[in-house]
């Protein structure tokens, strides 16, 4: 807990700097890893070393002293800590029990040590071999009336290897329900992108951010959920780039930040400028902004094509490149500027000023996150974006381009090796010719239709590769009730998390060996793959001994999961365990244009690149062009329809991640950048909405959310903090907020629930009902 411990101190120095060196130190302490942790650290990104466990930010070719950032050292820290949960631990605790602790006390516990399977008898987990717990679940999926009764849910955490194993074996099983975290974060950009520039991967390198001269950041924030890239910010800052941070808080990160690295930066206390401009669009309002940037380029060609001057669009690339240029060029002439401003959120010289900024920069990156995806209108978002890119031939060339940041280590790497419910045609073909098996073809559930499908007893087997999937999806009450229909969930983790309670009927806890520790085979040590949020694909090897002498490797778990459930299979599953470079055999012989030479060229320093043809200007669309698409601004959407009822009493709730966050786990109670110290039920709301809705920063509300389907969701007992955040908008951290996101809220297109754009309403509480405990 912080010297803080239940308060709001607003905080003043720049990102990372002096704040994150303690808190490095501190984790190692918390972990009680002081030197194991450093030496640990002194591998992570390195050639001979392993991949981050945390973000997927690439690494700069492997070569850096120091490759490794706060939060970075928050996930090796938890990963490679002293601390234990042996089978003792649950000898004491009954589940009942434990689901009364937080998720930071769980995870707190240390690294699970033993197979563990549930007792409903004494609501205790207790010890279990592991071939009594593949025998458990081969009986469970093998007595299922249907293959389609399973679904097997995977982290982006999981390597090339074992995704690829997993996937095997489940279509071998017969499904291709395969629900995973990008479902739940950067679908929308899968959907969008393949339609408009042939793939659905961001077309930049490293290289690109160096030649860079403008950025526009969309949606996200570096400083906590990918510190790393900070560091091409500010080189690009330092060289003079321009660079736009649109966001609707204003993130400490984008304004200023100290590299650890730099004497200057450390010893100055006030670090680097990061962004030219900071624009605060209200929730949901980018498209409607985008369009606001578009209309002032078409208008601008317009006048340069009368006025005989310069065009303003690249038509030689448009001309050679593109479809529809035409269309949407009337469509920005006709958009109504009223709508522009109203759903945007932005004034109309704040729009002209970030466009000329985007005119006059000649190699333009877009980056986004998921306060781009994770909207109703996220896809179309995207394809607007794309739009405003083509316009310029931003694609394609050196320093510019498309550059979705992914969030985990791995999770591009899994949908490129099979882990999509819809996979190609081409892909399932080869699977079937390479293996000589029969696979389905029928689409899979993803995230939210497994949790509809198990809510109305549709899937009865959930199998968890990794993640925490009852804390990271939305509806909670509704995904906890699935979860505890179904006849068996089983969990391969590290660590003890909130879904290990949160179970079937049967349940089971499978530890593995973590991506810092040495996977020792019958041919000696196991490197795995991944593949970065830039397509680049390169190997990781552990070098700490395994927390236990009884974990597996993911890769194992699945092979001798698939050998007790598929008797007759051909697939020489056991084989892979030994050697995984017969893994990745198979692999290239799946993808052959993909992974040619995968075992040579993963040898190669910083690995290889996968094949990106946008980066190219080649366009796998029908058309062979990339393609403008006309987008409409959205007016009649849930938040619209909840508006027209309750007027300025109803507000649109995002959720995020604190600064002692990643993705579900919690590494501390603070939020140092935003000032929340020793607390997470909190809620960001507007001076002016604190004011008119008659209460003062320090009350508590609790949460309503507004859904037409007449469930009650609710978020109780929330401390209110001023911040910067547009009007008629809250902020709250997840998964505290999960609640309130109807499982039918989802995008458009792309099916990903809407946790940036949740309409709510709020109730005052009475302070003496509200709960005083961190």
């Amino acid at each position: 807990m912080s010297e803080h411990q239940g308060s709001i101190k607003p905080y003043h120095h720049p990102a990372a700097g002096w704040g994150a060196l303690k808190q490095v130190a501190a984790q190692l302490a918390l972990q009680k890893i002081p030197v194991k942790g450093i030496v640990t650290l002194l591998s992570q990104n390195q050639p001979d070393g392993f991949d981050c466990p945390g973000c997927a930010w690439p690494d700069k070719e492997h070569t850096s002293t120091f490759e490794f950032c706060e939060n970075g050292v928050k996930a090796v820290a938890a990963e490679a800590t002293a601390k234990r949960v042996p089978p003792a631990f649950f000898a004491k605790h009954t589940v009942t029990e434990l689901m009364e602790w937080s998720d930071f006390a769980l995870e707190g516990e240390g690294r699970l040590t033993h197979p563990m399977r549930y007792n409903s008898v004494t609501d205790k987990y207790e010890e279990v071999t592991w071939d009594q717990a593949f025998d458990l679940i081969a009986q469970h999926l093998n007595a299922l009336d249907h293959p389609d009764q399973a679904a097997f849910y995977t982290s982006g955490r999981a390597s090339n290897e074992a995704a690829f194993l997993y996937q095997l074996f489940g279509r071998e099983f017969g499904t291709n329900n395969f629900p995973d975290c990008s479902n739940l974060c950067h679908e929308s950009t899968s959907m969008a992108l393949p339609p408009t520039v042939g793939i659905g991967k961001g077309s930049v390198t490293l290289h690109d951010f160096e030649h860079a001269d403008t950025l526009l950041i969309f949606g996200q924030n570096p400083a906590t959920n990918h510190p790393r890239m900070l560091g091409e910010l500010r080189e690009a800052a330092k060289r003079g780039a321009r660079i736009v941070a649109i966001n609707p808080l204003k993130e400490r990160g984008l304004e200023r930040f100290a590299d650890p690295q730099s004497p200057l930066d450390m010893l100055s206390f006030k670090g680097s400028k990061i962004s030219d401009m900071f624009i605060q669009p209200k929730l949901g309002g980018d498209l409607a902004l985008i369009k606001g940037m578009i209309k002032f380029v078409i208008q601008w060609d317009d006048e340069a094509i009368k006025n005989g001057a310069e065009r303003v669009v690249d038509m030689e690339f448009i001309q050679q490149h593109t479809n529809g240029f035409e269309q949407i060029a009337e469509d920005a002439r006709n958009e109504s500027w009223d709508a522009i401003l109203e759903e945007s959120g932005v004034s109309m010289a704040q729009i002209e000023q970030i466009s000329r900024i985007y005119v006059a920069g000649n190699r333009v990156i877009s980056t986004w996150g998921m306060g781009i995806t994770q909207h109703k209108h996220g896809v179309a978002t995207i394809k607007t974006l794309v739009n405003l890119m083509l316009l310029r031939g931003n694609i394609g060339k050196e320093g510019a381009g498309l550059c979705p940041v992914r969030g985990h280590s791995n999770v591009q790497g899994n949908r490129t090796v099979g882990i999509y419910e819809k996979m190609p045609e081409k892909f399932l073909s080869s699977l079937e010719q390479v293996f000589d098996i029969k696979v389905p073809k029928a689409p899979g559930y993803d995230a939210v239709a497994a949790i509809q499908a198990m809510i109305d007893g549709k899937v009865k087997v959930f199998f968890g590769l990794g993640g925490n999937f009852s804390i990271a999806t939305p509806d909670t009450d509704r995904t906890w009730d699935g979860l505890r229909s179904c006849t068996l969930t089983a969990h391969v983790t590290t660590k003890l998390n909130r879904s290990h309670l949160v179970h079937g009927t049967e349940a089971l806890i499978l530890p593995c060996l973590g991506r810092t520790e040495i996977d020792t085979q019958e041919t000696g040590p196991q490197g795995v793959t991944v593949e970065d949020s830039m397509s680049m694909v390169h190997i990781s090897y552990g070098m700490n001994k395994p927390a236990s002498m009884h974990l597996l490797s993911e890769p194992a778990i699945v092979a001798r999961l698939a050998h007790a459930t598929l008797k007759n299979s051909k697939t020489p599953w056991l084989e892979y365990i030994k050697d995984y470079s017969k893994i990745r055999d198979v692999i290239e012989q799946t993808m052959p244009e993909a992974f040619k030479d995968y075992n040579e060229r993963i040898k190669q320093p910083g690995g290889f690149r996968m094949p990106v043809p946008s980066s190219h200007r080649i366009w796998l669309t029908p058309s062979g062009k990339a393609e403008f698409t006309v987008q409409e601004i959205p007016r009649n959407s849930p938040i619209h329809q909840a508006r027209e009822k309750f007027g300025d009493k109803l507000f649109v709730l995002m959720t995020t991640r604190s600064h002692d966050q990643y993705n579900t786990t919690i590494y501390g109670m603070d939020d140092r950048y935003r000032g929340v110290f020793g607390q997470r039920r909190v809620v960001f709301m507007n001076p002016e909405d604190i004011k008119r809705m008659g209460l003062k920063a320090g009350d508590w509300i609790n949460l309503v959310s507004v859904w037409q389907d007449g469930i009650t969701r609710r978020a109780d007992n929330f401390l209110v903090v001023s911040y910067d955040i547009p009007q008629g908008c809250l902020s709250g951290y997840y998964p505290e907020t999960n609640n309130l996101v109807p499982l039918e809220s989802v995008a458009d297109d792309s099916h990903t629930p809407t946790s940036k754009s949740i309409p709510v309403i709020i109730e005052k509480v009475a302070e003496k009902q509200v709960p005083r405990a961190a």
